[in-house]
């Protein structure tokens, strides 16, 4: 379990232009770090071009955002360029960070169980702490949150 004042835990994965990115290399800046299950679907673009057309109101809480799903880079960056996100999209494909903030677990659709990406945010603080904490969240609900936690 994941609590509000928490460190939350640090990782190097690969961005979208297939260079390491750490989080704790952001310390000093809040994060909205979000997980999201599929690039260029419906709902995961909803949730992360929310977030990029909150990306003022993001910068000016000394913020910036941070995207994870288990797609190879290549995927990211077409998805990144074809929305024009602002910020990066981070490979996870051995979901091993998502596990870390309980972000991968059992889903269902169709009646069919499977194992993947639980949508969800988290909002870090200047320290590397965790300031909001949002497991399971639709993305429209991601987006007002972050932004009112953010404001």
């Amino acid at each position: 379990m994941l609590n509000i004042g928490d460190p939350a835990p640090d990782f190097t994965l690969s961005a979208e232009n297939n260079t390491p990115f750490t989080l704790s290399d952001l310390r000093g800046k809040r994060v909205l770090l979000f997980f999201y299950p599929k690039a260029n679907t419906s709902g995961c673009t909803t949730q992360a071009c929310g977030f990029r057309d909150n990306w003022e109101t993001i910068q000016s809480a000394n913020a910036t955002v941070i995207g994870i799903s288990p797609d190879e880079p290549a995927a990211n960056a077409k998805w990144k360029a074809a929305q024009d996100f602002p910020f990066a999209l981070l490979s996870d494909p051995d979901h091993a960070v998502a596990e870390m903030y309980n972000a991968w677990g059992e889903k269902s659709m169709y009646g069919r169980k499977y194992m993947g990406i639980i949508r969800s945010h988290f909002i870090i603080d200047a320290d590397g702490n965790f300031e909001d904490v949002q497991v399971k969240i639709s993305p429209k609900k991601s987006i007002e949150k972050a932004i009112k936690q953010l404001s």
